[in-house]
């Protein structure tokens, strides 16, 4: 299960909205998890799809988010929706309902009861696509 790896990946994007992200966070990170070689070519394909998809993935965020434009969405619930967006509309192989589940197991740890929710029904809406 990828379950560590994308943890890893959401908590790099999530320190990314802080900041620029130095290269070593990613080696103690890859190394804290003790991530096999294929989690890390997964969170180096989700961060190079999130870095270049980054204003894609805004814009679908933006169009169906009720209440909240992207740009004030908690950093947790974004970061969260980016790497399963970078899953979904790029990564055929990993099944959508994975991706959706994943990100909503993702919110209730890392952020709220009510994230989660509002994660899954994003993700929801884009499953149309």
């Amino acid at each position: 299960m990828r379950t560590k790896a994308r943890e890893v990946a959401f908590q790099i994007v999530f320190a990314s909205r802080f900041g620029e992200v130095e290269k070593g966070l990613k080696s103690v990170l890859y190394k804290k998890e003790n991530l096999t070689k294929d989690d890390m070519e997964y969170c180096d394909k989700v961060l190079s799809l999130i870095e270049e998809h980054e204003d894609e993935f805004a814009k679908i965020i933006d169009e169906r988010s009720v209440a909240f434009p992207e740009s004030r969405l908690f950093p947790a619930d974004k970061s969260i929706l980016f790497v399963a967006l970078a899953e979904i509309l790029h990564m055929a192989d990993i099944p959508r309902a994975v991706s959706l589940n994943e990100a909503a197991n993702i919110a209730s740890k890392y952020s709220s009861e009510k994230s989660a929710s509002f994660v899954s029904g994003i993700l929801s809406e884009v499953e149309k696509l």
